[in-house]
C-alpha cells in the first residue's frame, strides 16, 4: 500500500490546460442559466441556504474526517476523500434533482451559491482537515501545497466564469438561454472525453489499485447522501427539499478535485484514483437514487 502514495498518474500539461478550459466552460454554461433572482429567492428563505451550506461545507468535511479516523486509509487515499468533500456540489446535481422531483430551483441556486463560497471554503477545508490527520499532514508537507495558489486557481476556474456567465445572462438573456442549451452538453462531453483519455492512458494504474478505493469510495458517497438527507430532515424541511439537499451533498464536483490534484499534487496516485472513481460512481449512485425517487413519486401520485 505504501507504493500507492508514490504512484504518479500520467497526465501531461496540454491535457491539464484543456481540463482547465473545459471546467471553466462548464461553469460558464451553468452560470448562463442563473439570475440574480435565484439568489434573491434563496435569501427570502435563509433556512434552506443555511441547511445546504451546513451540510455541504461544514458537516461533510467533518464527517469525512471522522470516517477517515475510523477506517484509517492510506494517506493519499485519505487526501483524495478530503479533496472530494471540500469541493462544491457538482453541476449534474441540478439534472438529478429534476429527475428526482426535488426542488430544482433550490438545486440551481445552491450550486451557484456553493460555487461562490467554494472559492474560500474548498481551500480552507482541504488544508484544515488535511493537516489534522498526521499521515496526510506529512504528505502535504512533502508536496508543499500553496494555499494562495489553490485559492487563485479556484477563483479562476469557478468564480470568474460564474460572474461572467451571470453578467451575460443579465445583459443578453435570450442569447444566454440559447447558448446555455448548446454550451453545457458540449463542454460536459469535452470534459468526459478528457477523463476517458486520462483513464485509458493510466489503465494499468487503475487496474492495479482501483480495489483500494472501491469500497471506500462507495461508502463515502453513501455517507454523504445520507448526511444531506438526515440534516434536511432534522431541520424539518419538506421531503422535496430533503431530496435536493441529499443530492447536493452527495454529488460533488470531483472534476475540480481532479484538476487541483493534477495541478498542485502532481497527480498523486491515491488521490487521483479516489477522485476519478468518485467522479464515475456519484453519477451512477445519483441517477439510481433520482430514478428511485422519481418512480416512487409517480406511484404516489397515481394512488392519489
Amino acid at each position: 500500500m505504501l507504493e500507492l502514495d508514490e504512484v504518479q498518474i500520467n497526465f501531461d500539461s496540454n491535457n491539464l490546460w484543456i481540463l482547465n478550459i473545459a471546467l471553466a466552460i462548464v461553469m460558464f454554461g451553468v452560470a448562463l442559466g442563473i439570475t440574480v433572482d435565484d439568489f434573491r429567492a434563496l435569501f427570502k428563505k435563509p433556512k434552506l441556504v443555511l441547511v445546504g451550506i451546513l451540510s455541504q461545507f461544514v458537516l461533510l468535511p467533518l464527517v469525512t474526517f471522522i470516517f477517515i479516523l475510523i477506517v484509517q486509509p492510506q494517506a493519499s487515499i485519505a487526501l483524495g476523500m478530503m479533496m472530494v468533500a471540500a469541493c462544491p456540489g457538482g453541476n449534474i446535481s441540478n439534472f438529478m434533482t429534476h429527475l428526482a422531483n426535488g426542488n430544482t430551483a433550490l438545486s440551481v441556486s445552491l450550486t451557484a451559491f456553493s460555487t461562490f463560497i467554494a472559492v474560500v471554503m474548498t481551500p480552507f477545508n482541504f488544508q484544515f482537515y488535511g493537516n489534522m490527520y498526521q499521515p496526510t499532514a506529512e504528505l502535504l508537507q512533502y508536496v508543499a501545497l500553496s494555499p494562495i495558489d489553490l485559492v487563485k486557481l479556484v477563483v479562476l476556474i469557478l468564480g470568474i466564469p460564474l460572474l461572467l456567465g451571470m453578467l451575460v445572462r443579465y445583459r443578453f438573456p435570450d442569447f444566454a438561454i440559447k447558448t446555455s442549451k448548446l454550451l453545457k452538453p458540449f463542454s460536459i462531453l469535452i470534459f468526459v472525453a478528457i477523463v476517458i483519455i486520462a483513464f485509458m492512458n493510466n489503465l494499468d494504474v487503475f487496474n492495479n489499485y482501483i480495489h483500494h478505493v472501491l469500497v471506500l469510495g462507495v461508502s463515502h458517497n453513501v455517507v454523504a447522501i445520507l448526511l444531506g438527507l438526515f440534516v434536511a430532515k432534522a431541520f424539518r424541511l419538506s421531503f422535496k427539499n430533503q431530496k435536493t439537499i441529499a443530492i447536493e451533498t452527495g454529488i460533488q464536483n470531483s472534476g475540480l478535485g481532479l484538476l487541483l490534484i493534477f495541478t498542485f499534487l502532481n497527480g498523486l496516485g491515491g488521490m487521483a484514483i479516489m477522485a476519478a472513481f468518485w467522479g464515475i460512481w456519484h453519477i451512477i449512485s445519483g441517477l439510481v437514487l433520482a430514478y428511485f425517487w422519481s418512480v416512487k413519486s409517480h406511484k404516489k401520485h397515481a394512488v392519489v
